[in-house]
């Protein structure tokens, strides 16, 4: 958790706050991965060892504002492991199957 210190009116008073979350500079290339819903679990969420993991980890994608530019993402630059904008290794493997099929 991330916490500030806030001194408040009259009389004064310091009152814990909770800050806001860190935000990516606007201009970076992944700046969209401050709007995804994964912000808010452990990265190891979304690294799963079975198939249950990964049934959650895409639970929480399918909701997630930002899932088609981190699919297009971890598809571009070929990433391999993980769950990324809601599907698995294998599942991006074969959409990049189909990908190169149609560009044949």
């Amino acid at each position: 958790m991330n916490l500030k210190l806030e001194i408040t009116g009259e009389p004064r008073r310091l009152v814990v706050v909770e800050a806001d979350k860190p935000r990516p500079f606007d201009d970076s290339p992944t700046a969209w991965m401050g709007g995804g819903n994964c912000r808010d679990y452990p990265p190891v969420t979304f690294f799963p060892s079975d198939g249950v993991g990964v049934e959650r980890a895409r639970a929480i994608c399918k909701a997630c504002p930002v899932a088609d530019k981190c699919l297009e993402y971890a598809l571009t630059e070929r990433i391999e492991h993980g769950v990324w904008g809601g599907t698995s290794e294998r599942e991006r493997r074969r959409i990049l199957k189909r990908r190169r099929a149609l560009h044949v």
